[in-house]
């Protein structure tokens, strides 16, 4: 066994098409670490997401934070500020996209039970304390929370964030086999 080079890691990536692709937008709101920002736009890369959507306070690029965490990724995925929230949400079910909030909730499913139809779907994330916000919890179309098991009630958001979106790769990827 043998580590690839990281050039051989960029060509292989690059041959790859993400079933995410097109389908799949990150809504990052009031989220105010611009490391957790950093990491969500790294993951965003990884996974090969259409675009992230910034909104409320959460901290745009070009920030050194940001950049420290991404690595650089803020610069290779399709973003935009958001400063009407409501208008973007009416805007993407519209176009047929399903607004779904991570957030444990009294109709939250299980993130590995929610089934992927023929709709896309933008995934919002919210704030590292307090959640999803009043105000953009009326705009969601449902809510999935990932399951957890100890003692403790919640993931760092940007550890959410690598979560959902692998599980939503899975879903994405196996949808299409």
């Amino acid at each position: 066994m043998e580590k690839r080079s990281t050039r051989q890691i960029l060509k292989d990536n690059l041959q790859r098409t993400s079933p995410l692709r097109n389908r799949f937008i990150l809504w990052l709101h009031d989220i105010r670490s611009l490391h957790n920002v950093g990491a969500a736009f790294r993951s965003a890369d990884a996974f090969g997401i259409q675009e992230i959507l910034i909104s409320g306070y959460t901290p745009r690029p070009p920030r050194p934070e940001i950049t420290k965490t991404a690595i650089g990724a803020e610069e290779h995925v399709k973003w935009s500020s958001v400063e009407q929230i409501g208008e973007k949400a009416a805007e993407l079910k519209q176009n047929n996209w399903k607004i779904l909030g991570l957030e444990q909730t009294s109709t939250s499913r299980m993130i590995h039970q929610y089934p992927v139809h023929d709709h896309n779907i933008c995934l919002v994330l919210g704030n590292e304390v307090t959640g999803i916000s009043d105000e953009m919890l009326p705009l969601l179309d449902e809510t999935v929370e990932i399951p957890q098991f100890g003692m403790k009630h919640s993931l760092n958001v940007s550890v959410a964030a690598g979560v959902a979106l692998y599980a939503f790769f899975d879903k994405f990827e196996s949808a299409d086999s």
